[in-house]
């Protein structure tokens, strides 16, 4: 049997490893992959926004099913493609995929289907957008429309930040352009609470809920500094209560797949939804990512228990109410080790040493490396995570920084406090 993961980040590599541990497996590709891939997996250059090109290699090699891991290939229409020729894959439609590749689509979807999610006001016209937050006051929550690799939002705690974040979007100078055309910023009241990573797998109608998450966003400890793609995460998220998780299957999650297949669009393939928590119980929909998030796959499959394959099996048939995922009671945290720079423009081309020893409860996953004359170097913003398993979190946060002390490679940076609010409590 062969499979294909799409992708080349640490997303990819956590799902070619926990793949690649399963019995009877014949071979596994990615494309394009990363230094880390290369050791779990075949690696393709093929580009990940290369449709055709994708389906003619699964097509040639008799690829049994295809995994998607980011949203660019999506947001091209690799699964229309796919689908066109008759081969098994896992992930929405480009025009389902609008969920994550469109914030004014997934907004307006919101509002017409009763999801709770904050309000907003979308803007192509840079004046109109600079009078509305004069006329909101900050904190103020300004988003690039279209996909922006994690990066096209900014929590802006004051005015001058929301007019620089609007001109820098709207102007094309910043992350954000991603969709042709008009550009488009949407603009968010602040929501207070904690926020968390809630993703499933949905086969067009039923739903299967993944272990809970949490991600670090900002750059710097204590949650300082620009928004980044994730500096860390772990799971399970404590702030998920079973009472939380019901509230977010019943209220935002089922909503959003049956109002998806309302409108036309069945949703299948991972959804992620970001949450805001707030003190009173009160859930709502930060954003919707039409694939896992990286890095909480890492830290999720790290505890998955069940056969990954088996679940993508179920999904692209259509039997996801058939099966249930098996975790490990365990905690399992993730610590991105990010290159120079980051997250404005990353320095590349940095050797990479001190890799630790691995065993089954700690993994280096390769997110933005490359292999050069039997060296690795830094080929993008987020380079590694380094993931480990504990009884609590205090065990596996611990287990995590100390299989990175000796990691080495120039500029190198982390957050020292991933996990910081789970161990708060």
């Amino acid at each position: 049997m062969k499979l294909l993961v799409i992708g080349s980040g640490g997303r990819e590599h956590a799902l070619a490893w926990h793949l690649s541990k399963l019995s009877g497996m014949q071979r596994i590709f990615v494309a394009p992959g990363n230094a880390g891939t290369a050791r779990e997996a075949e690696v393709m250059n093929i580009h990940i926004t290369e449709p055709e090109a994708l389906a003619d290699f699964a097509e040639k090699e008799g690829i049994h099913l295809t995994v998607v891991g980011p949203e660019a290939p999506l947001a091209a229409g690799v699964v229309n493609i796919f689908r066109a020729r008759g081969l098994k894959i896992f992930g929405p439609t480009r025009e389902a995929a609008q969920l994550e590749s469109s914030k004014d689509f997934a907004k307006r979807f919101m509002v017409r289907h009763h999801i709770p999610t904050a309000d907003f006001a979308s803007f192509t016209d840079s004046a109109a957008a600079h009078a509305f937050v004069d006329k909101q006051g900050a904190p103020i929550v300004v988003k690039a429309d279209g996909l922006a690799a994690g990066k096209g939002v900014v929590v802006a705690m004051t005015l001058d930040e929301a007019h620089n974040a609007i001109d820098d979007m709207l102007s094309g100078n910043k992350a954000g352009a991603g969709n042709q055309g008009a550009r488009r910023v949407v603009i968010e009241e602040f929501l207070e609470g904690e926020e968390a990573s809630f993703i499933v797998m949905v086969d067009g109608k039923n739903v299967l809920p993944l272990a809970s998450s949490q991600d670090h966003k900002r750059i710097g400890d204590g949650d300082t500094g620009p928004n980044t793609g994730g500096m860390g995460a772990y799971s399970p998220a404590p702030v998920v209560t079973p009472a939380i998780h019901a509230k977010t299957m019943r209220e935002i999650i089922l909503p959003t797949v049956r109002g998806m297949a309302a409108d036309g669009l069945p949703y299948t393939g991972f959804l992620y939804a970001g949450l805001m928590i707030g003190k009173d119980g009160s859930v709502k929909t930060v954003e919707f990512n039409c694939r896992m998030g990286d890095p909480e796959t890492q830290p999720i499959l790290m505890r998955l228990k069940s056969n990954l394959l088996t679940l993508l099996e179920h999904a692209v048939a259509g039997k996801l109410d058939q099966i249930d995922a098996e975790w490990d009671r365990r905690v399992a945290l993730g610590v991105v080790l990010a290159a120079a720079n980051y997250p404005n423009t990353p320095r590349l081309g940095d050797v990479v040493s001190g890799l630790p020893d691995e065993n089954e409860d700690v993994h280096v996953f390769h997110a933005g490396t490359q292999t050069l004359d039997g060296k690795i170097l830094t080929s993008g913003g987020r380079v590694l995570c380094v993931t480990a398993l504990g009884d609590n979190v205090k065990q596996a946060q611990k287990h995590a920084y100390d299989a990175l002390v000796g990691i080495h490679f120039d500029g190198m940076q982390y957050r020292h406090d991933i996990g910081h609010r789970a161990t708060s409590r």
